[in-house]
């Protein structure tokens, strides 16, 4: 079995950057957009809080790993941050969460609900367990803190939601049973909610990558499941996504006017992957 976490631990604790000195009322009076990012430790997440601090928005990070050097690193280029460890499976951990950002920044535009963990394994040996697991952080999780800021947004009736799903999310990949659920009930979720929420202001949308060349990546092909070329040959672009290419997928439906009429989508990011039936000889031919 391959897991990676990216959202739990115990009851979580605060690791505040420079914004925290700023306050409510001030971030408030100066009008700044404010972000939250799940799993920014590393990978999809950390680019795209470094992404949003760059195009202005305060960032609130959350992650089961300490996440202080994105933190740091939105820091050196003038950005504002602060993060906060704790497994966002439990309800009391996400309420504690919002109830700091909303102290912080008094305000929550957009959402990124991107943690998640991965489970290779055949359907008929996962545990029950193991399925519950990856249920729990991958789609548990997101419908807590979608509820949690979600209120705030509603109550300004303006927001951006973007829950980081997979193409999983939308066609079958083998020996990931509870992956591909979990991922398909998260593109649910998005559209029940762009339904309900669209008419009070607030936008959900998802992001659906293929496979991106990230942590979860290194640690899924150190079970030798597949290697590089697996990937490679099957992509029309011949090559991995990048956490830059999300990152920019998750910004554009984060802003509201570059996408304002844009709820309720699924933005495929995986380089043609799920649009291309063709034949590996055909493929390969067109390179």
């Amino acid at each position: 079995m391959i897991l990676q976490a990216s959202a739990f631990v115990d009851m979580g604790h605060l690791r505040p950057g420079k914004l925290g000195e700023a306050g409510e009322e001030d971030g408030m009076a100066r009008g700044e957009r404010a972000a939250v990012v799940t799993g920014g430790a590393q990978g999809i997440g950390r680019r795209t809080a470094a992404l949003l601090a760059e195009r202005g928005y305060r960032v609130a990070i959350v992650d089961l790993q300490n996440a202080t050097a994105t933190v740091d690193a939105i820091e050196a280029h003038g950005g504002r941050a602060f993060a906060f460890a704790g497994d966002v499976t439990r309800e009391e951990v996400v309420e504690e969460f919002a109830r700091q950002v909303l102290g912080q920044y008094g305000r929550a535009d957009v959402l990124v609900n991107n943690a998640g963990i991965s489970l290779i394994r055949a359907a008929e040996e996962t545990t029950a367990a193991e399925y519950r697991q990856v249920m729990e952080v991958n789609l548990v999780a997101p419908f807590l803190l979608a509820r949690a800021f979600g209120r705030k947004m509603l109550e300004a009736r303006s927001g951006s939601i973007v829950n980081v799903a997979s193409i999983a999310g939308l066609v079958a990949v083998a020996d990931r049973a509870a992956y591909n659920a979990s991922k398909h009930g998260l593109v649910g979720l998005t559209r029940t909610l762009a339904a309900e929420w669209g008419g009070r202001g607030v936008r959900v949308n998802a992001v659906c990558p293929g496979w991106v060349k990230t942590e979860m990546d290194a640690l899924d092909q150190a079970g030798g499941s597949y290697a590089d070329a697996d990937i490679t040959q099957r992509v029309p672009m011949g090559r991995f996504a990048r956490p830059e290419d999300v990152a920019r997928a998750v910004a554009f439906l984060a802003d509201g006017e570059e996408s304002g009429f844009v709820n309720g989508a699924t933005l495929t990011v995986d380089g043609g992957w799920s649009s291309d039936g063709s034949w590996e000889s055909v493929r390969l031919k067109k390179r």
